[in-house]
């Protein structure tokens, strides 16, 4: 393999590369290269300007340091290693969807064009041909840490944004969809069922005798029961079922394709994972059950009418003394 010009090798610029984000940890580089003179000698300068280096003697030991927990930033990368050569190990990299963005640069003895074209087109980021003096090397490596650090930023705020809708619509203490959340997911089911003309159902669930467990035990106790029920109801429901915390101690469900019998006995599966194993509750075992209403749409019914039933079928479960399920008495027909 060629080596770096004996006049520039060890000649070491006088500052160190500094990354936009000073004072940050440094980029993690590795350097894969069959020739032991030239590998030693880059992570010798590399060191120098305030990389963490590490070393692969072959394209598959490259390849395996790039699969560890620290992955490396930055990738340099010489064209023909025995095992995988740099432009395989290019494509490996690439073709592995959502991983940590690594910034390669291929280095290589070809000058000609096209094999630079090649480079490019395998998923390399940049292209230095052998012989190559430090001073080009850590050009390069500038315009390396301000992308990588330019793309953190956009990650940094990407996952703030996405943090910030979901704050929007979670309900902060049971992790359940919040009123909003929820609205939103049942108008969504309405526009759905309106072009499919598919049934589906909501279920109104409220805690019984919550007043006297916050009362018995107190509110953090009370806040860590309503936590136990959400995730219960959310465990019993399928993953395109939607569920959120309506207000207070009550829950609203949204269960999609469900006509009425469906939906009771989903309403049902869901009241006995609730009451059917007791609550600690402050290290007490206590039995916690909820009521139920179900109201189910087939025909044009709003958002409001839906929930208005649910809740007179909930307020009828209570007045039957708790811990049942009952169905709308009135819903809309199927309209022609």
């Amino acid at each position: 393999m060629s080596q770096l010009t004996s006049n520039t090798t060890l000649q070491l610029p006088r500052q160190q590369v500094q990354a936009p984000n000073q004072g940050a940890k440094p980029f993690r580089v590795i350097v894969a290269d069959d020739d032991d003179k030239d590998r030693l000698r880059l992570q010798y300068v590399l060191a120098k300007w305030g990389f963490e280096v590490c070393l692969a003697s072959d394209g598959l030991e490259a390849w395996e340091l790039l699969q560890s927990e620290d992955v490396p930033t930055i990738a340099v990368l010489d064209w023909v290693m025995p095992k995988l050569t740099g432009i395989e190990l290019c494509k490996r990299i690439r073709s592995v969807p959502g991983r940590h963005y690594t910034y390669i640069v291929v280095v290589t003895g070809m000058s000609e064009k096209q094999h630079m074209v090649a480079g490019l087109r395998a998923g390399a980021d940049d292209y230095l041909a052998k012989p190559f003096d430090a001073d080009e090397l850590q050009g390069r490596l500038l315009v390396a840490e301000r992308i990588l650090s330019v793309q953190e930023q956009l990650m940094a705020a990407h996952e703030h944004a996405k943090f910030q809708a979901i704050q929007v619509v979670q309900d902060c203490l049971t992790q359940l969809l919040n009123r909003a959340g929820i609205m939103d997911a049942l108008n969504h089911e309405l526009s759905r069922s309106h072009r499919s003309r598919e049934p589906f159902a909501v279920i109104m669930a409220d805690v019984d005798h919550f007043k006297n467990i916050n009362d018995t035990y107190g509110h953090p106790a009370g806040d860590e029961v309503l936590c136990e029920v959400a995730t219960r109801i959310k465990t019993s429901l399928r993953t395109y079922d939607s569920v959120g915390r309506f207000g207070g101690e009550e829950f609203l469900g949204i269960v999609p394709g469900c006509d009425e019998p469906t939906a009771f006995q989903v309403a049902e599966k869901i009241r006995h994972a609730v009451g059917g194993t007791p609550v600690q509750v402050l290290g007490e075992p206590r039995t916690v059950t909820i009521s139920l209403g179900v109201s189910t749409r087939t025909g044009e019914s709003s958002a409001i009418e839906m929930l208005s039933a649910a809740d007179a079928a909930l307020y009828q479960a209570k007045a039957c003394g708790r811990n049942c399920t009952k169905l709308a008495t009135s819903k809309p027909e199927l309209s022609s």
